[in-house]
């Protein structure tokens, strides 16, 4: 999972998420933000054409192959979610000034109880290769308490997305994307959310994605 530390741009106020495993907010979608367009897959294996199985949603689009990684896996707690104990998606939220905040949603649909804990790791892909477009979500805040996530029930990161409009084009270097690459916590696996919308491939003065730990 990626790790990347760097710092918040100032003067941008967060929303008061709501509380609790099953919060959810409301609000206006805008051009500029990647738009909420169903459920996740899997990234290394293409979502299924007919009815949905196992509890997961089947979704329109094929998810991009995941990142490369070379290094190899340590070995993992058995106890906690994993890829395939895990349903995604990303609900609706509210703005703020130059920022719409939604919640990253990950629901158990296995059948057992397993142990979430701390920040996913989420970045901007487009192509069908999925290229990763600029830097990953700063990770914002402290990591949270473990979560013990019985089957069926949801917890959320809280993600932060910018309006690049507000970075000059050149630095920004604006990209169609097709949506979120997302590990979650502790895993070396990931996901994929179809969010159409826009990106930064350059290196603009603030960050693009911001999440915070699960709750």
């Amino acid at each position: 999972m990626r790790r990347n530390t760097f710092v918040v741009a100032g003067g941008i106020a967060l929303v008061v998420l709501l509380a609790g495993c099953d919060g959810q907010n409301t609000g206006a979608e805008t051009p500029e933000v990647p738009s909420v367009s169903g459920a996740a897959t899997p990234s290394s294996v293409a979502p299924p054409s007919g009815p949905a199985s196992s509890g997961v949603p089947a979704s329109s689009e094929a998810a991009p192959p995941p990142a490369s990684n070379s290094t190899p896996k340590p070995a993992s707690n058995p106890a906690e979610c994993k890829v395939a104990d895990l349903e995604l998606s990303l609900a609706d939220g509210e703005g703020t000034a130059g920022r719409v905040y939604r919640q990253l949603r990950f629901t158990n649909v296995g059948g057992r109880t397993c142990t979430i804990q701390g920040f996913p790791g989420v970045s901007y892909v487009t192509g069908e290769d999925g290229q990763q477009v600029g830097q990953p979500a700063f990770r914002e805040g402290a990591k949270g308490q473990a979560i013990s996530l019985k089957p069926g029930r949801t917890v959320f990161a809280p993600l932060g997305f910018v309006q690049v409009r507000n970075f000059d084009p050149a630095v920004c270097k604006p990209t169609p994307v097709r949506g979120l690459r997302v590990y979650p916590p502790h895993e070396y696996d990931s996901m994929f959310v179809p969010a159409p919308g826009t990106g930064c491939a350059g290196n603009p003065p603030g960050h693009q994605l911001v999440v915070r730990t699960i709750q």
